[in-house]
């Protein structure tokens, strides 16, 4: 279960269940309000968004996506409100195993 204290967010080890864990990062991806996909690329999710960075690109930790779902990042909003930590930790470690930002 992940943890937000102000601006600290710590990821929890890897569940017993990462496919459930990454389907369900999938799935927040591509339907969370807004969805990710709707601004960033990232192969696996088959999005081409032009707004946000291209995420296979740029390869992000799983740390650095869940503090921009926290907090925002320019155009991006903050997911604090609508997202529970745990929904949080599951979109940032699948974005960042999905991107090749983390391997395991």
């Amino acid at each position: 279960m992940g943890c937000a204290t102000g601006s600290l967010f710590v990821l929890p080890a890897y569940s017993a269940d990462e496919a459930a864990q990454m389907k369900q990062g999938k799935t927040l991806f591509t339907s969370a309000v807004p969805a990710c996909a709707i601004c960033h690329t990232l192969k696996d999710a088959d999005s081409e968004g032009a707004v946000g960075p291209i995420l296979d690109e740029i390869k992000p930790d799983s740390a650095r996506v869940a503090k921009a779902l926290l907090n925002g990042l320019g155009n991006m909003p903050s997911y604090k409100a609508t997202l529970t930590g745990d929904q949080i930790a599951a979109l940032a470690r699948y974005v960042s195993r999905a991107s090749g930002g983390e391997k395991n």
